[in-house]
């Protein structure tokens, strides 16, 4: 039976309801913005930011004018990653003198690949309460449209900006068997394709999502042996803010596979079936019943 829409609470009694939730004095805030479009403000996070007495923020202009967007005007304290330490001492000081504190950062969600982590830690090794507010993220959101299958992922934040360090992080990174996650800046997009590219090969795909929630948001997939000339395809591809989706690497299951029936050919010309499945399993750390299991087969298939 599909519900009436006069039994669905009224959006003015929603409103209500997130006015009426409690949001204690003496508490940081951590509040989560539109990473692009305004609309995707949560109802919990207005009502925070218009309780607040004060919001920290990255950049005090565009923060003033995401309020102003709301309809709130706020004092400002500006948090950025120059100045962690001494904005959290400042923070520390009004929570403690009873205040809500609402932190933000430009877009999506503070101390995640943007300044917020050591204002947070401050607060708590100062025995203040921390209060999430979750809302808008670029990497769930592409996650969510990329349609790649594995269920795990891994949050790679930026990668560095130097060639051979940011070389040596995809060198660790490339036998990991989970989707990778990336930010990335525009005018470093180029550089960072054609690392995955030298890294993990031609075949591993790629999700690009650029400007995500915005009016040119677009998002692309492809082989990395793709990726450079889908890049240079447009000039506005070197332009906005990007999330790199990097499928995982292959499990090996295959290729130790192989490798165990290379071994226990080898042995079977020597041993028993026992003998060659044990020597196998000593070598290869694999099972011995299954690999007694696989040299009766190999054996009488001679």
């Amino acid at each position: 039976m599909t519900p009436s829409h006069s039994a669905a609470p009224s959006f003015d009694a929603l409103l209500q309801e997130v006015s009426q939730q409690a949001y204690p004095t003496a508490t940081l805030y951590v509040v989560a913005t539109p990473i692009g479009n305004a609309g995707d403000i949560t109802l919990r996070a207005i009502n925070a930011l218009a309780l607040a007495d004060v919001v920290a923020c990255e950049d005090t202009r565009n923060t003033g004018h995401l309020l102003s967007r709301y309809g709130l005007s706020k004092e400002l304290l500006a948090a950025h990653e120059h100045n962690e330490r001494e904005a959290a001492e400042r923070i520390i000081g009004r929570l403690q003198a009873g205040q809500r504190v609402a932190l933000v950062s430009d877009a999506g969600t503070p101390a995640v690949s943007d300044p917020g982590a050591r204002i947070v830690d401050a607060v708590r090794a100062a025995g203040l309460r921390v209060s999430p507010l979750p809302g808008p993220s670029a990497a769930v959101a592409a996650l969510s449209a990329s349609g790649l299958l594995q269920d795990r992922f891994l949050f790679v934040g930026f990668l560095p900006a130097k060639a051979k360090q940011r070389e040596t992080s995809l060198q660790h990174l490339a036998s990991v068997q989970v989707t990778l996650v990336l930010y990335e800046a525009p005018h470093r997009i180029a550089d960072t394709t054609a690392a995955l590219l030298d890294v993990f090969g031609p075949q591993r795909q790629v999700v690009f999502a650029r400007e995500l929630t915005k009016l040119f948001e677009e998002i692309h997939r492809c082989p990395l042996g793709d990726a450079a000339a889908w890049l240079a395809a447009d000039a506005n591809r070197g332009k906005g803010e990007y999330v790199l989706l990097v499928d995982g690497a292959a499990e090996a299951v295959e290729e130790d596979e192989r490798e165990a029936e290379r071994i226990l050919a080898i042995l079977l010309e020597e041993c028993s079936v026992k003998q060659a499945a044990a020597l196998a399993a000593r070598i290869t750390g694999q099972k011995k019943n299954a690999l007694y299991e696989q040299a009766l087969a190999m054996k009488g298939g001679q």
